[in-house]
């Protein structure tokens, strides 16, 4: 249950703020709805508040699982079945839309270690870009740390000599 105010993340579009529990009728049944506001670009979203689970909003990560998306991130023994690309753009694009931050840090490692084995598709480069923003700005609003540090952090566990550390205090 979220909280008027309260920061909650929604799959594939990110981080957004409770700004109101409404009441709505729809065919003649009345739901409850949370009203949320997508910080990046100010959408606005009805969820429907018994659907929560099934649509994946969450809260925002905590610092345990800032460490387990770093460890995600460095994770290089990856095996890739062979696949065209659009098969893999689908398969990324449904792990993005589950809502599990997991999960989205595992299609930006699969991207980052594929792309330096061949070149990536158009899309494909725009879901890395997609997926590296939506972990920068959820981290950086839950450590309340400036995005560029973040987005450099991220950057980091993909580099060689850094075999191990976390989130720099």
């Amino acid at each position: 249950m979220f909280k008027v105010g309260d920061l909650a993340v929604y799959p594939a579009h990110g981080v957004g703020r409770i700004e109101a529990i409404e009441k709505k009728s729809v065919g003649g049944d009345e739901y409850t709805f949370y009203v949320m506001r997508i910080l990046e670009n100010d959408m606005k979203i009805l969820i429907p508040q018994s659907n929560t689970g099934q649509v994946g909003l969450r809260q925002l990560i905590s610092d345990q699982e800032i460490e387990k998306v770093f460890a995600i991130l460095r994770e290089k023994d990856v095996e890739f079945t062979p696949q065209t690309w659009n098969r893999r753009y689908r398969e990324y694009t449904e792990r993005i839309k589950t809502g599990s931050i997991f999960d989205l840090a595992s299609v930006l490692r699969d991207l980052f270690l594929l792309q330096e084995d061949k070149p990536l598709s158009f899309g494909e480069r725009k879901m890395m870009d997609t997926a590296r923003n939506l972990l920068v700005k959820e981290i950086s609003i839950a450590q309340q740390k400036n995005e560029e540090d973040v987005a450099a952090w991220i950057e980091s566990a993909f580099t060689v000599s850094n075999v191990a550390g976390g989130f720099p205090a």
